[in-house]
């Protein structure tokens, strides 16, 4: 597991001096991206390389060493912390960054570094580029006349002899260049928090910031604890049959369900329903209004709230991180089909998903496929409004085996025609 923080914004915002204060403060990893450019940059510049040359930029980037030791800053075993900040780089780290090639190869460094870490970056892109799923998201913003004022005075404690008015030149022409760059686009994640400094003191940032991912460190450690199940025993098999039995009553109360094609269900074999995901109520209809126990897959945030946490602890729902390759979701699927276990999925991925124009997702394809079970296809009829009959049509099982070709997109095509299958018993009369 790793925990990122990104920290964007323009230079003399206070990021450099904010992010060392949380790698200080929740023993995070600091890494310096501004920093690394820097360095590439002072590689280039005494070694004569031509911006332009891209083969020899290739080459110093195979080659080039950069290390971060706490504050200090290493290019090929030589203290650099101070050269790095001097005229010279600052006149050319802009133009440097936006090479293509150093882009690249800075950003696959980054993630190497970061790799199973608790790390904060610092940067321009970091959250829309580096890490567009960090955990925190943080935008530092200020005028430019407090941040001339701010990297002037730094300066001058470093011993680094640059007028105020270069320095404010300085930060207009990159802050401007940044953000028509074709590469490394400067501006602010749509997620991300933004956070004006201007007329904040670095305490009062830092409490923000603090504030802020201690927050979030609590969420994700509710959603960690979503993959582990707990353990089946009697008490829990108990509370399952009676919150079952009990929610159960109530569905059929409120909604006098109607329930098509039960015997279409695989026997004694694990396989997967899929279904349109219409409204929050459809999958604890599936699971409540079967006898046999079906396990649906949904977002992790679910368990950040206690009720749906422990709902979901109970009816053993497994937890998945969208969008992010989540591994361990996909283990735990494989393993309850291989205990020949039912699971749930909407093909969707979210409410009303093919109103949205989404794309289908593969997902149960994809399992139906490494786990050599099969889909049953089921239409939701109704409009989930109190004391109105909604139906639930199953249909027939589907071998995902009969549907694969030598086509490298058969499981997003078969995907899809399970899809039509859904929508078919959608609007079938039953």
């Amino acid at each position: 597991m790793s925990f990122i923080v990104a920290v964007d914004g323009p230079s003399g915002t206070g990021k450099g001096t904010i992010t060392k204060l949380v790698a200080e403060k929740f023993n995070f990893q600091y890494i310096d991206t501004g920093a690394m450019y820097r360095c590439v940059t002072l590689k280039l510049l005494n070694e004569k390389i031509d911006a332009n040359d891209t083969e020899k930029i290739e080459k110093i980037l195979k080659e080039i060493k950069i290390d971060l030791k706490g504050t200090s800053v290493f290019l090929d075993g030589k203290d650099v912390s101070k050269k790095i900040r001097e005229e010279d780089v600052n006149n050319n780290v802009s133009q440097i960054s936006h090479i293509p090639i150093v882009r690249t190869m800075m950003v696959e460094l980054q993630r190497r570094m970061s790799e199973g870490k608790n790390v904060i970056l610092d940067g321009r892109d970091i959250g829309t580029n580096v890490f567009p799923n960090a955990e925190v998201k943080i935008f530092l913003d200020a005028s430019v006349e407090e941040r001339a004022q701010r990297r002037y005075k730094q300066n001058q404690e470093n011993g680094i002899d640059i007028t105020l008015d270069e320095i404010k030149k300085n930060i207009e022409f990159r802050d401007n260049n940044d953000k028509n760059s074709k590469v490394g686009t400067f501006k602010m994640a749509e997620d991300a928090i933004y956070i004006d400094t201007t007329n904040l003191s670095i305490n009062q940032v830092k409490n923000k910031v603090f504030k802020i991912i201690k927050k979030k460190m609590k969420l994700v450690e509710k959603i960690e604890n979503a993959y582990k199940m707990t353990k089946d025993n009697a008490w829990k098999r108990f509370r399952h049959s009676f919150t079952k039995g009990f929610l159960g009553l109530l569905y059929r109360i409120v909604y006098r369900p109607k329930i098509v094609g039960v015997e279409n269900f695989p026997k004694d074999e694990g396989f997967i329903i899929c279904s349109k995901h219409i409204n929050y109520l459809d999958a604890a209809g599936i699971i409540l209004l079967n006898k046999p126990k079906i396990r649906f897959i949904a977002k992790a945030d679910l368990y950040r709230f206690w009720p749906l946490s422990y709902l979901g602890h109970l009816f053993d729902i497994i937890p998945i991180k969208r969008d992010s390759g989540d591994i361990n979701s996909v283990k735990m699927c494989l393993k309850a089909l291989k205990n020949k276990e039912i699971l749930g999925i909407f093909p969707e991925g979210t409410r009303k998903g093919l109103e949205k124009n989404m794309k289908v997702k593969n997902g149960a394809v994809f399992l139906a496929e490494k786990a050599k079970v099969k889909i049953v296809p089921v239409g939701i009829q109704g409009s989930f409004k109190p004391f109105t009959k909604i139906t639930f049509n199953y249909g027939k099982p589907i071998d995902v085996h009969s549907l694969k070709t030598d086509d490298p997109d058969w499981i997003d095509k078969a995907s899809e025609k399970i899809m039509d299958d859904i929508i078919m018993l959608t609007k079938e009369k039953v």
